[in-house]
């Protein structure tokens, strides 16, 4: 008896099981998410998006500019009742359009482990250490030229201060061209996968991995994403990082 739980003891642990987009099929059943969002599933892959983040029951998750709320009710499903979801959106572009603040309560007051955040573009004011955020086709905003130098810079230190030791931060965005920085955040909203990750590396992130979602090698990275021509079909990155700890 000694010598097996010895032996038992010194068994290595299991590895964690990968998650896969399978996982979260009851989560996207979910009836608080809308038939308009359901038939945008086939594009934004919001179960592959979630296993790529590690969501799971329970957790406290940022969705970083919320946007029109599609996100924010995927991850208000995959948390679940225990869970806990705190919507952004920046002060900055709800003076810009009321209709963003309008989108923001209309969201979370549908869903009872939301919470409505705001507050500027560069400080982020979530209420508790979370495990993880999500920011989706909104980083290049941070380099848009009404914002003044240092806002990028300044948010990423946010977001790495308001995760857990430990936590995941995951950025989708539009691909701008290789080696063109931030240049075309205002003119084209496109950022290069490059800038994202010499921002967040300086404020302490840890790229962890990349994921392929969103890959679409045709698209040249030399037009307006909301040209007609491209729109919905834009090459886009998909990276996870992690805060040590």
């Amino acid at each position: 008896m000694v010598l097996s739980l010895t032996l038992a003891a010194c068994a290595p642990a299991a590895p964690p099981r990968v998650l896969t987009a399978a996982d979260y099929a009851a989560a996207l059943a979910d009836p608080v998410r809308p038939a308009a969002d359901r038939a945008r599933d086939e594009a934004r892959k919001p179960g592959e998006l979630l296993a790529f983040a590690e969501i799971s029951p329970g957790e406290a998750v940022g969705d970083f500019v919320m946007g029109g709320g599609y996100f924010t009710r995927v991850l208000s499903a995959a948390v679940g009742p225990n869970g806990r979801v705190e919507a952004f959106q920046p002060a900055e572009f709800i003076a810009f359009r009321a209709a963003y603040g309008e989108e923001q309560r209309n969201t979370v007051g549908a869903l009872p482990n939301a919470v409505a955040i705001t507050g500027p573009f560069a400080a982020p004011a979530f209420t508790r250490p979370l495990d993880t955020i999500v920011t989706i086709q909104n980083f290049h905003d941070l380099y848009l030229k009404p914002f003044p130098a240092g806002t990028g810079a300044k948010a990423s230190a946010a977001l790495f201060a308001a995760l857990k030791p430990g936590g995941v931060l995951v950025v989708v965005d539009h691909s701008a061209v290789a080696g063109s920085g931030t240049r075309d955040a205002d003119t084209l909203h496109r950022i290069d996968k490059a800038a994202v990750i010499e921002a967040l590396t300086a404020a302490g992130f840890k790229l962890e991995a990349e994921a392929p979602l969103y890959a679409r090698p045709e698209d040249p990275r030399s037009a307006n994403v909301f040209d007609p021509a491209i729109r919905g079909k834009t090459d886009q990155f998909a990276l996870r990082f992690r805060k040590p700890g």
